[in-house]
């Protein structure tokens, strides 16, 4: 598989697919695909499995892949302006914020992850469900705004805007932590938590959430008013 990054904050991932290649997608991030390229909804890992991702934020069914007659192309492209970020899962596994997932090779896993401090479900930003990256091959995420891709060293922490953290190897350490005294947290614009990511491992963190491009729309859309 080859595959190229285009764009600014509307990117694309472009793959191409050799005869003897497969490549798998969420079922809503297809943008193109050249004429011999043959795509099939497929139930990956059985029903169990399908019925996790769906939970996951995903489809029952991902999208299969496979070229015709030569190389192939596919194009895939995120639901908001934003940026798109490769994963080498074989290098460790990735935790993603939920509906983060684009696409991967047939060798990744996409599996449920949990919060594992109820403070972190409450107040952390991401909610309950996470998306888990497991196994080898080469993945691809999606989210809003830009991206800052930091390799933390051992033991030392990011502390990040709520729903700003877009995705984090599983080495990393995930957490919340107080905004800081009661006029900071009213005043301070971002709430009364912070998430907290500790490395060792590599954290992307996304300059806008979709929330807030949907927010900051508001005051442009047309009111409809009643004569």
């Amino acid at each position: 598989m080859k595959y190229t990054i285009t764009g600014d904050n509307l990117q694309f991932v472009n793959i191409e697919l050799g005869p003897n290649e497969a490549f798998l997608s969420s079922n809503n991030a297809m943008r193109y695909m050249t004429g011999n390229m043959r795509m099939e909804a497929v139930a990956t890992g059985g029903a169990w499995h399908s019925l996790k991702r769906m939970v996951a934020g995903e489809s029952l069914f991902q999208l299969k892949y496979r070229s015709e007659g030569g190389s192939g192309v596919i194009g895939l492209g995120g639901n908001c302006p934003g940026k798109i970020a490769d994963l080498d899962i074989g290098q460790g596994s990735w935790i993603v914020q939920r509906t983060g997932y684009l696409g991967a090779e047939p060798g990744v896993n996409l599996e449920l992850a949990f919060q594992k401090k109820l403070g972190s479900i409450f107040f952390g930003g991401e909610g309950l469900i996470l998306q888990k990256l497991t196994g080898s091959g080469r993945a691809f995420i999606a989210a809003c705004g830009d991206f800052n891709i930091v390799d933390l060293k051992p033991g030392e922490t990011y502390k990040i805007a709520t729903g700003n953290a877009v995705a984090w190897e599983e080495s990393v350490k995930y957490d919340i932590t107080a905004t800081g005294g009661f006029k900071t947290a009213l005043f301070g614009g971002n709430g009364l938590f912070l998430t907290t990511l500790t490395g060792p491992g590599k954290i992307i963190i996304q300059s806008m959430t979709l929330s807030d491009l949907a927010m900051a729309l508001v005051p442009f859309l047309p009111s409809q008013t009643r004569s």
